[in-house]
């Protein structure tokens, strides 16, 4: 297996998966759920880190949290697939934005963020899993695909983990900004 690069704000994109109203009234720990989802949503956007979003059947399951889908920077995609990249567009988005790395959180992670996860590795991206901003219905199915990801490659990390490791340091532009996010989380 040849090492996945490393991420950096010019060769990462934030991948949002499935955060849909009528999933996650479901999910474990809703509320940490959406708190760190929405954190590395505004990090990354602090960051200048772009961000992709996808819906699972949206006809069917409902849009993206109306909190969560206002700090968006783009409409999510819809997909029937469980990996997003069955969604139409997103490789496209990807390569547009020169992605090597896709850093996921989402739901549920042992179904549609293993999918993409897999996906990804397969197609020579580095993935990493912000594993706090990660859900499933049942305690057991998490860990299991969180296992299976990091078998095949990926890396994990937490959303507050990401958005620092994307800083050189306390002298960041963006320090600050990333700072007051935390605190507001935690």
């Amino acid at each position: 297996m040849s090492e996945s690069p490393r991420p950096r704000r010019d060769n990462t994109v934030l991948v949002v998966v499935d955060l849909q109203e009528r999933l996650l009234p479901v999910m474990r720990e809703r509320e940490r759920l959406v708190a760190r989802v929405g954190l590395a949503i505004d990090g990354a956007r602090a960051l200048g880190i772009p961000i992709l979003a996808t819906e699972q059947n949206p006809r069917g399951l409902g849009p993206t949290d109306p909190d969560l889908a206002r700090r968006l920077e783009a409409p999510p995609l819809a997909k029937s697939t469980f990996s997003c990249f069955g969604a139409p567009g997103f490789a496209e988005a990807l390569r547009d934005r020169e992605a090597e790395v896709i850093a996921l959180c989402g739901i549920e992670s042992h179904i549609c963020v293993q999918a993409t996860a897999l996906d990804a590795l397969d197609r020579g991206y580095g993935v990493l899993l912000l594993e706090d901003a990660m859900s499933t219905r049942l305690g057991s199915t998490g860990p299991a695909g969180i296992a299976r990801m990091r078998q095949e490659g990926a890396r994990s990390s937490s959303a507050e983990g990401f958005l620092f490791e994307m800083m050189a340091g306390a002298d960041d532009a963006a320090f600050r900004s990333i700072l007051a996010l935390v605190r507001e989380v935690s």
